[in-house]
């Protein structure tokens, strides 16, 4: 069992538990807002506070003015209503005096009523993008934070389609919930208010109906189109998957010809969505359709009554005008009101993916108090180590090991042996299940992990580059290092002279994975980025397994160069790399099988015995077959040429190598 404590709930635990089951199909409407509520009411922005207080008391303003526009708009019918004919100039003059000037105040109004909304959507714009801007930035951060595991399961493609997406529903909600939703309830309820004061509960009974009937309407087709929504999504996301994964391997395609199965690919998840769009926009027709109907109807009963009324004496001409303009005017909220569920519903689709990424627990947390870790000499130790990555089959049973400070361990083994899992942990990328694994005698769960792999330097197998500059890349291994420090790292590295060559120099850009270099360059550049990282721990994962042989003797010196006086773990599959190791461990089946030096486990005959003479064998071969062919023979075998190159070893090479 371990030892270390459990982590206690963070700040950034609780907010994961608000995503946790966020779901259009649960009607998470309330959940969604208490989830953006912090967002919107940032603690820390006292300016964006005020910014929603000023929104809010616009809100208001703007209803009123709206209200207000019927009023005068019945005011002015009445009073056209009532200028007698047969009066002089004068008198003509001074009775439409009165309707000319109400026809003036209701296009004031209407003026007014428009400038505070565009001033309250102006004013609440900066926090609306502020929340989008939190949101998307704690969502990357959030994506860093997950494991390995989680980003060795990922479709790069689809993940970024589906952050796109869930950047513009943020958008759409914000702006839906306190430009949009607020003020269409705020509105409603005082149409509902003006019609019992102006007329009598009939009206209000009409329209408080058309209303409900409305709104189950619009929720019904809404969560019907959920699932149109969400097929849609997923057939748009397979799409970008599928085009992104084809353009990354754009060099595989080529090499198989396989352009048209590719677009065959691709056409038909195209197909899919386009099936999916058109069921999605087959159904916002039926539902605007059936909305139209029902508002209608109410529209009509209420003026069918106010029609009643004027010839009953019971309304003036200007009361049937009133009523036609308060349910038009209603119907802009009402439409609203329905364009806000489907927008927020929709959005909430668009974002659940994302939610449920910000929900994920990470597998490998800080605990709240966790220092620092304090490296004094170097050393590292395996205690026996267990671990695996599927419950039903472990990987590592036991490992135990010690690296000394400013010595070099080597790991070799057949493919599957655990080798590479052995740095995915000391870099914390997994927690052990067994065991524990110590720096300086400090548990590396017990300590923070920025500190942890501040201390490690890796250079790996497969050296992928960011698709920036030379410069940039090499400056990863310690953001604000100046120039002359970027070129004396490429120096030491031996690509200094390669990148004076190029016509751009440091600024030459590496293209996509740094597939604008060789092998060879892209290693030198991962070494020059860890000499600029300066770590006192170096990880070695078969940096050279994929080069050629002479690329591999001038990889092989500067690296040598870079580990000396650093505690080095070198993972190896040619055995070649590691004969001056201080210790060679040999794993077989997640076990240590055979420790010594090179010299040693030669002479014992066992597994690295046998691995040894088969990578002796194969040199051979294909010497052999060089020679047959007339081909000029490699200068020396990479086995004899590194023993030859031997150097700080106590022992001298076995006459067996």
């Amino acid at each position: 069992m371990s030892d270390v404590a459990t982590p206690r709930p963070t700040a950034a635990a609780s907010r994961r538990r608000m995503f946790k089951g966020v779901s259009a199909a649960k009607g998470a409407l309330g959940q969604t807002i208490a989830a953006l509520w912090p967002y919107l009411w940032p603690a820390d922005r006292a300016d964006l506070k005020q910014r929603v207080v000023a929104t809010t008391v616009l809100l208001f303003l703007a209803k009123f003015a709206t209200m207000a526009v019927p009023f005068i708009f019945k005011w002015a019918t009445d009073a056209l209503a009532h200028v007698p004919d047969g009066q002089g100039d004068a008198d003509f003059a001074w009775l439409l005096a009165a309707p000319v000037l109400l026809t003036i105040a209701y296009g004031l109004s209407r003026i007014v009523m428009a400038g505070i909304t565009q001033l309250r959507d102006g004013i609440f714009a900066a926090v609306a993008l502020h929340a989008v801007r939190r949101l998307a930035t704690e969502t990357f951060e959030h994506m860093h934070a997950l494991s390995l595991r989680f980003h060795l399961e990922r479709k790069t493609g689809g993940l970024t389609r589906v952050l796109e997406r869930a950047r513009e529903g943020i958008e759409t909600i914000v702006r839906m919930l306190v430009l949009q939703l607020a003020p269409t309830i705020v509105e409603m309820v005082l149409v509902l208010v003006v019609l019992m004061f102006a007329f009598d509960w009939r009206y209000v009974a009409v329209v408080a109906a058309t209303v409900a009937l409305y709104t189950w309407f619009t929720y019904a087709a809404s969560e019907w189109r959920i699932a149109i929504r969400r097929d849609m999504n997923e057939s748009d996301t397979e799409a970008n998957t599928k085009a992104v994964d084809s353009l990354l391997n754009y060099e595989t395609v080529k090499y198989f010809g396989a352009e048209h199965w590719e677009a065959a690919r691709y056409d038909k998840s195209v197909a899919r969505y386009e099936k999916a769009t058109v069921r999605t926009f087959t159904s916002l027709a039926w539902l605007n359709a059936g909305q139209a109907v029902i508002f209608t109807c109410g529209l009509t009963a209420t003026m069918v009554m106010a029609a009643f009324d004027v010839r009953a004496g019971r309304q003036s001409l200007g009361a049937f005008v009133m009523v036609n303009a308060m349910m038009i005017q209603l119907y802009q909220p009402l439409n609203f009101l329905g364009m806000i569920y489907r927008e927020i519903k929709q959005a909430i689709v668009d974002i659940e993916a994302m939610f449920g990424v910000l929900a994920r627990d990470p597998e490998i947390e800080d605990a709240p108090d966790a220092p620092a870790l304090n490296v004094s000499g170097g050393t590292v130790r395996f205690e026996d180590v267990r671990f695996s990555y599927d419950p039903d089959r472990e990987i590592l049973k036991g490992v135990s090991f010690e690296v000394p400070a400013g010595r070099t361990v080597a790991i070799v083994g057949a493919s599957g042996a655990g080798k590479s899992t052995i740095s995915r942990l000391m870099f914390r990328f997994y927690d052990v299940k067994g065991g524990r694994i110590t720096i300086d005698g400090q548990d590396i769960r017990q300590v923070t992990q920025d500190s942890l792999r501040a201390a490690i330097g890796m250079v790996p197998q497969d050296t992928v580059l960011f698709n920036d500059t030379i410069a940039y890349n090499i400056r990863y291994g310690r953001a604000g290092a100046s120039d002359a420090e970027v070129e004396e790292a490429a120096r030491l590295a031996q690509i200094d002279g390669f990148i004076r060559a190029t016509p751009a120099g440091y600024a030459t850009e590496v293209g996509e994975r740094g597939l604008k270099l060789s092998g060879g360059e892209k290693q030198r550049v991962a070494i020059a980025r860890t000499i600029l990282k300066a770590p006192p721990i170096l990880v070695l994962d078969e940096a050279t397994s994929a080069l050629d042989s002479h690329t591999e003797r001038e990889i092989q010196d500067a690296l040598d160069g870079v580990s000396r006086g650093r505690t080095t773990l070198v993972i190896a599959h040619r055995l070649s790399t590691v004969i001056n190791a201080d210790e060679i461990l040999v794993l077989s089946q997640g076990q240590v099988a055979e420790r010594g030096t090179h010299a040693d486990l030669l002479a014992k005959g066992g597994l690295y015995a046998a691995l040894w003479q088969r990578q002796r064998e194969a040199d051979d071969a294909r010497r052999k077959l060089l020679a047959a062919s007339d081909s000029p023979e490699p200068e020396v075998p990479v086995s004899e040429a590194v023993t030859e190159r031997r150097v700080d070893h106590h022992e001298e090479p076995s006459t067996a190598a």
